[in-house]
């Protein structure tokens, strides 16, 4: 088969656990409900909990007579501390009445948002993951994970506070984009708004107003809470995921007070063991292009990560698991196209896979396959553009149409980094792949 063709190998579907496979999983659970449920069997609701499965999933999993997807078994197996191997799991054999009603639509997922945690489609970055795991753990810790939109950052944080559950943490994820606009303005309702949610999240008694104090002010009245009742009633860690905090950057007041709270809890846990409970994720697309004191901010200590374009061996992986036999060179012309940007190169592989587009059509920039595939997330992206202020639409305007790096004034080129849409090169900043400049190009010049 040829890359051109575009053809599929005929699809494996789901795999079905061996004697050696089930023993195995069996033994794991009885010694878990030996060691955490007092020798008590786990019900099947507890089960689901535990796995983060579905109850009729799971029941797949353990009756070994119904096909489950591969992952779905490497997550069953991770909560129990066991890792999936080759012959822990087969293949069945598939009848042709099986053959002809499977559908590779079925598999497929909609390229969108969070990358689900059981889902073929999580490309791995190891050694990120790796460190992302090893960190949490640690008392204390801090993890400042970066990257522009849609490369991957709520996914990656979805399995890093999914790993501190695992290793018996209390977890809670909290986006920013919840958050009413007017909170914003009063930095009182938001740090009651955020010990709430937390309290929430964690299915505890909201007690925030027992813990208020008009004397000691706000950050001081949000510290007791946190120290006094949230991590005093909890038993184990507390593994606490902030997304899109960046959203906080265009609320400079209370983005210093805020970040300067964090700085000072995870400054707490150097000296105290109630801190050392806490573990942060802060989470963000921009780079901090707000003033904040050296010893006020977050974003200078604990652990960076930034999540870059996938590579080559990475796109080869995520084909593979769309069954698209692409040539080397096909891989590396769409990454000419696109970058290595995971959420570009899924939309692209799910149209193929789907028959709504052929590669070669995309790669040679087909006004049509381009619609098809592209026309809604370049829409977004020139939405987004347009609500900022006009001058960054002018600045992304130099850019678009220069040949060579340019030079553009610093916080422009940090709100243009978080979209997507311009890397940087030293001090200066470059488009970030050929399909924006082709499309932004086409709508300066009013062709689009």
């Amino acid at each position: 088969m040829t890359g051109e063709n575009n053809k599929k190998q005929q699809r494996r579907r789901g795999v079905i656990l061996t004697e050696v496979g089930l023993e195995k999983l069996q033994n794991a659970k009885i010694k878990a409900e030996q060691e955490e449920n007092n020798g008590n069997r786990y019900t099947l609701e507890s089960l689901s909990e535990k796995t983060g499965l579905a109850m009729d999933t799971l029941m797949k999993v353990f009756a070994c007579e119904s096909r489950v997807d591969r992952q779905t078994l490497r997550h069953c197996f991770k909560a129990f501390q066991l890792q999936l191997w080759n012959e822990d799991f087969f293949y069945p054999q598939m009848s042709s009445v099986e053959e002809n009603d499977c559908n590779l639509l079925s598999d497929l997922e909609l390229p969108e948002g969070q990358v689900s945690l059981t889902s073929q489609f999580y490309i791995e970055r190891p050694q990120i993951e790796s460190e992302c795991y090893k960190a949490i753990l640690k008392p204390g810790s801090l993890i400042r994970l970066k990257a522009p939109r849609r490369m991957g950052k709520s996914s990656l944080l979805a399995r890093i506070i999914d790993h501190g559950i695992q290793n018996n943490c209390a977890a809670v994820s909290l986006s920013f984009q919840l958050a009413d606009t007017d909170l914003f303005q009063d930095l009182d309702k938001f740090l009651r708004w955020f010990c709430a949610n937390i309290s929430l999240n964690l299915k505890i008694e909201n007690k925030v107003i027992d813990y208020w104090d008009d004397i000691f002010g706000s950050k001081i009245s949000c510290k007791r809470y946190f120290e006094e009742y949230i991590l005093s009633t909890l038993e184990t860690p507390l593994v606490l995921g902030l997304d899109d905090v960046d959203r906080l950057f265009e609320y400079p007041d209370l983005a210093d007070n805020f970040f300067g709270l964090l700085r000072a809890w995870h400054e707490e846990a150097k000296n105290r063991d109630i801190w050392k409970k806490l573990r942060l994720i802060v989470v963000h697309s921009a780079e901090v292009y707000i003033p904040l004191k050296v010893n006020h901010s977050p974003f200078n200590v604990g652990i960076p990560i930034t999540l870059p374009n996938f590579t080559t061996e990475q796109v080869q992986n995520l084909a593979k698991i769309y069954q698209l036999n692409w040539s080397l060179e096909n891989r590396e012309n769409l990454m000419s196209l696109v970058g290595g940007n995971p959420y570009l190169l899924r939309l692209a592989m799910y149209n193929v896979s789907t028959s709504k587009i052929k590669l070669k059509e995309l790669l040679v920039s087909n006004y049509q396959a381009i619609s098809v595939v592209y026309g809604d997330h370049l829409q977004r992206q020139l939405w987004t553009l347009q609500q900022q202020n006009s001058d960054l639409l002018e600045a992304f305007k130099k850019v678009v149409f220069s040949s060579k790096p340019i030079e553009l004034d610093l916080v422009q080129s940090m709100k243009l980094q978080s979209l997507g849409l311009v890397d940087f090169q030293d001090q200066q900043i470059v488009i970030s792949c050929r399909l924006y400049k082709q499309y932004f190009q086409q709508h300066f010049q009013g062709v689009v």
